[in-house]
């Protein structure tokens, strides 16, 4: 499993970063809209933090392929290291995969609800194509199903695309999409924390501690 964190905010990413195992950072015009700060300097700032190797996922703004286009190279000129450029599975964002990769762009197809469309992005040569689990589960879809789906297919067709399922509201989903073989999730920082959280993991280490203080009057091992 490839964990991503879905935020901008650089003290969450510093803390995912100190404390997991991040593979890398997502991000969209809405979530870098949430930081008050200038968009591109905002990620070359993210850049600094996670280094050249991790992985971080940044949108188009343009509606049109061209544009989408002129919005990919401004960004892997500005942002650079592994980076990896989303694109909204519209029929021009189709285009425009094709056409970026061709030109050797990482690409992450996404805003998809529907198997179909992870499947045409990834035969358009998207990297990652990022369903979103819980939006399709307010629309009475089946936001795991999907994920399964495209799971599926993409073994199916002998395609290198990995899944990115992002939209997770609370654990489960995310461990449903686990025992599913997913590639990857993102997900944000309070989700990020409750993936290891357990009463009972609390209460085994107390009892831990206390039976060893209890035996030999000290609360260390050195």
């Amino acid at each position: 499993m490839i964990y991503m964190i879905d935020t901008a905010n650089i003290e969450e990413i510093k803390d995912a970063m100190e404390y997991y195992p991040l593979s890398g950072v997502t991000t969209n015009p809405t979530i870098l809209s949430k930081e008050n700060k200038d968009p591109i300097s905002l990620l070359k700032e993210i850049r600094t933090i996670v280094g050249e190797e991790t992985m971080i996922h940044a949108q188009v703004i343009s509606l049109s392929t061209e544009g989408m286009i002129k919005d990919a190279e401004y960004l892997k000129e500005n942002i650079g290291g592994n980076l990896y450029i989303k694109i909204p599975v519209t029929k021009e964002g189709i285009k425009a995969i094709k056409i970026l990769k061709a030109k050797g762009f990482n690409i992450t197809a996404t805003a998809i609800f529907t198997a179909q469309q992870g499947l045409m992005a990834s035969v358009a040569g998207a990297d990652y194509i990022a369903p979103y689990v819980n939006r399709i589960d307010n629309l009475s879809g089946d936001g795991v199903g999907v994920v399964g789906y495209l799971i599926n297919m993409i073994k199916e067709y002998n395609l290198a695309t990995k899944v990115l399922a992002a939209s997770f509201k609370n654990v489960q989903q995310v461990h449903e999409i686990s025992k599913l073989g997913g590639h990857s999730v993102t997900v944000g920082k309070d989700i990020f924390d409750k993936l290891i959280e357990h009463p009972m993991t609390d209460w085994s280490v107390d009892n831990f501690i206390k039976d060893w203080e209890k035996a030999f009057n000290r609360k260390s091992l050195v």
